[in-house]
């Protein structure tokens, strides 16, 4: 199934009823949202996986299926971004700040279509604690792959329509919840390249006490790229990493 097919079905699921009852309150829309993120998302009906990853998912359907909720609202300087910090003790992706989200739950309804929207939005739930209801999904972003954990990721686009509260809800889980503006995103002296010992390179932020790097790191930038909010950075500019990470 490809992207278009996948977002309209997932429309088609929760407008018709075609789908498991628990898919019938999700929905796709573009309705309302603020002139700023029109560039969002009309990038997100158009670009395709191999634009956002070299990481793309097996064609043999292996890997663990997760979905990541890239939450945007508006604060007390603009645009920003919902982040949150790992626990240091978990087996995966440990201590890297990251997008809410987590791997599908059979209670989630289907994978192909609105399973991987209401994932997002549990997990985002249980890690931050933010109240679902007060999010709108405008977009979902083709799936993508991390080698180093097996996660096929879908990453879903939503507008934080009604902010609530947010914060660590298991310390064991999360070590810390965060917002950032987008405007430090797309500042150019936040902005490096992130360089592994394995040699693997990718963009990084240096934002709100923490190095963005890794899957993460990589959404935004091509976020920033295909909404055309990129500015000129230094891309010789390197932030060495350890083989903890």
């Amino acid at each position: 199934m490809t992207h278009a097919q996948s977002t309209r079905a997932a429309r088609d699921a929760a407008t018709t009823g075609t789908g498991a009852p628990q898919d019938s309150a999700i929905t796709v829309t573009t309705d309302g949202l603020p002139g700023w993120l029109d560039p969002v998302a009309h990038a997100a009906r158009s670009v395709r996986a191999q634009q956002l990853s070299r990481f793309l998912p097996p064609e043999s359907g292996a890997g663990r299926q997760s979905a990541v909720l890239i939450l945007f609202g508006e604060g007390e300087r603009g645009p920003e971004l919902l982040l949150m910090e790992r626990s240091s003790s978990l087996r995966s992706h440990a201590g890297q700040p990251s997008f809410p989200g987590g791997s599908l739950d059979p209670a989630d309804g289907d994978r192909a279509t609105t399973g991987p929207l209401r994932a997002a939005l549990r997990e985002a739930e249980e890690e931050t604690g933010l109240d679902p209801s007060g999010v709108q999904i405008f977009g979902v972003l083709p799936r993508l792959y991390i080698p180093v954990s097996s996660f096929v990721v879908t990453p879903v686009l939503g507008w934080w329509r009604e902010p609530s509260p947010v914060g660590v809800v298991d310390p064991a889980e999360t070590a810390r919840v965060f917002t950032v503006p987008v405007a430090d995103l797309t500042d150019p002296a936040n902005r490096a390249t992130a360089v592994h010992p394995s040699g693997h390179r990718g963009p990084a932020f240096l934002v709100e006490s923490a190095l963005v790097w890794g899957f993460t790191a990589g959404v935004i930038d091509r976020i920033i790229h295909f909404a055309g909010w990129e500015r000129p950075w230094d891309r010789t500019k390197q932030v060495p990493l350890d083989w903890r990470a």
